[in-house]
């Protein structure tokens, strides 16, 4: 899939790359490491596509839209739920019995914040602000996504300025890891 354009049509090209990977992931059986390499590939995408919005997207959506506080709140909430069960996930091993259940509460609560923000929070920002204001979020969340950690860390800050600040090492150290381990790594 192709990334670029505005925050809009680059968002919404991490939900269908996530999208695609749940497919993978129900297509792949129980207990196989292909399994969990794909549950940890689709973690890492999730969490860098949530920094990005947690520092651009979310603000924006105050700063433009009308009751964006309410609706940057809601979504900060899905996110927070979100990064819990992948926190779960991330401690269990491949034939984990509680690895399927989790997945299955992830993709649904995935699935449902994709379509609420899809159908209300985009057309939304669309409206509420210029061509070229869209473009420079969607330049600023490619650049995120770059710094972003790749693990969850369900207690760290989730708004600006502390998020920005705290986000880059937090990758940094991730990043790390992933390298030691070859997690992330096809």
């Amino acid at each position: 899939m192709t990334h670029g354009g505005n925050i809009i049509e680059e968002l919404t090209t991490d939900h269908r790359e996530v999208e695609d990977l749940f497919g993978q992931i129900g297509a792949t059986p129980s207990g196989q490491e292909e399994r969990k390499r794909l549950i940890d590939e689709v973690t890492i995408e999730l969490v860098r596509h949530s920094v990005a919005e947690e520092q651009y997207l979310y603000p924006a959506v105050r700063e433009h839209v009308a009751n964006g506080d309410a609706m940057a709140d809601k979504e900060l909430k899905d996110h927070s739920d979100v990064e819990k069960i992948l926190k779960k996930l991330e401690g269990c091993s491949a034939d984990d019995p509680q690895l399927d259940q989790l997945f299955l509460a992830l993709k649904e609560s995935v699935t449902r914040h994709v379509q609420d923000e899809e159908a209300n929070l985009f057309p939304q920002l669309r409206t509420a602000c210029s061509a070229q204001a869209l473009d420079t979020l969607g330049e600023k969340v490619r650049t995120a996504k770059k710094m972003a950690p790749t693990r969850p860390h369900p207690s760290t800050p989730v708004t600006p300025p502390a998020n920005k600040l705290l986000a880059p090492g937090a990758g940094l150290v991730d990043r790390a890891r992933d390298f030691v381990t070859g997690r992330g790594k096809s």
